[in-house]
């Protein structure tokens, strides 16, 4: 029943995906949740790069059907507390590198279904940034345990999920819509926000993650989760065909550059960035949804990424990785690496007086 259900949520993921394009979202960008908070960044005049700044509505139907399937289902519960500033600052940094790659891990899947053999690379770097975040889960890596919280922590991204929605539909002054770009390319109001709300309940139901299917299969040998991911390729792999969208190769992609070594380092950072944070970010927006606050200040740093990418010149272009971006990288890098390696270090006592130092 479990495998059922996982493989039906990829079905349904990997179907909208590219449909999602046929109503108007940008080729091979059905669904990309990095492209969707950048795009929501600029919407809010967080960035000013003209041409990704739309409120994509699919990010608040994520939020908002995990919100409504759980209080259906008696699984909403006010939870955090757990390293929410080094979560913001992971989420933050997860974000530097997708932006980097041009997409999400779910992109990810999408772009190699339509023939972008750059995301091919790209996985590589995924998967063995998820190996490298192994290795500190097997050595006891751990940013804490969430404690049940005030309701009203739970309900906050839920909340702001609902002002984006009124913001996109009543469109003041104050927020921009891109006329060029990718982010004027968009589907219906109606269908985008709809998708969002179903994707939103089956991931919720299912616990579909990108990350989690890697992980899982690397630390317990179960390839569960990994079922679902299979099932977004091959669906979407069938549609692209079927409306001819397929194009295999290297050059030409859209949204989307050929510079192997930071196709692969980017989705690398956002591969340990998402293990150590416990979900991809498609999981992340989900679980901000059900209540988790922990979750919510990763919605958070991957929000304030996104503008800090494009306002600091770290996002790519078709053009490739900008000097920022591989530096964005690198310390980003450097960054998880010196968190993960908290947990694997041997504790020092320093002596007192007349004592010796020993190793714990």
């Amino acid at each position: 029943m479990e495998r059922r259900l996982i493989v039906c949520s990829g079905v349904f993921l990997g179907l909208l995906g590219v449909v999602l394009v046929k109503f108007g979202n940008p080729a091979n960008m059905g669904v990309c949740v990095a492209c969707f908070y950048r795009d929501i960044a600029g919407g809010l005049g967080l960035h000013r790069t003209a041409a990704v700044q739309y409120l994509r509505p699919e990010i608040s139907g994520f939020i908002l059907g995990s919100f409504l399937i759980s209080l259906f289902t008696g699984e909403f519960r006010a939870r955090g507390g757990s390293s929410p500033m080094l979560r913001f600052l992971l989420g933050f940094t997860v974000m530097i590198g997708a932006l980097v790659f041009l997409g999400c891990p779910l992109r990810m899947l999408l772009r190699l279904s339509a023939g972008d053999l750059n995301a091919l690379v790209g996985l590589f770097g995924f998967i063995a940034g998820i190996f490298a975040g192994v290795f500190f889960l097997r050595r006891g890596f751990s940013l804490g345990r969430s404690v049940n919280l005030v309701r009203a922590n739970g309900l906050s991204i839920p909340a702001v999920a609902i002002i984006l929605v009124l913001l996109a539909v009543v469109a003041p002054a104050f927020i921009f819509f891109s006329e060029s770009g990718p982010g004027s390319f968009r589907a219906p109001f109606a269908v985008s926000l709809a998708a969002g709300l179903l994707i939103g309940i089956v991931v919720q139901r299912s616990r579909l993650c990108q990350a989690g299917c890697f992980r899982d299969l690397f630390l317990l040998k179960d390839p569960h989760l990994l079922y679902g991911s299979l099932a977004i390729f091959i669906t979407a792999l069938i549609f692209n065909l079927g409306f001819g969208y397929f194009r295999l190769g290297f050059s030409s992609q859209p949204v989307a550059h050929t510079d192997g070594i930071w196709n692969f380092l980017g989705l690398a950072l956002v591969g340990l960035g998402s293990t150590l944070l416990g979900g991809c970010p498609l999981r992340q927006t989900v679980m901000a949804g059900e209540g988790d606050a922990d979750a919510g200040m990763s919605f958070l740093g991957m929000l304030v990424g996104a503008a800090f990418a494009h306002n600091f010149g770290l996002a790519s272009s078709a053009a490739g990785a900008t000097p920022n971006g591989k530096w964005g990288v690198v310390l980003g890098f450097m960054f998880l690496l010196s968190i993960g390696f908290t947990a694997v270090l041997p504790k020092i006592k320093v002596p007192l007086k007349g004592e010796v130092s020993y190793d714990v």
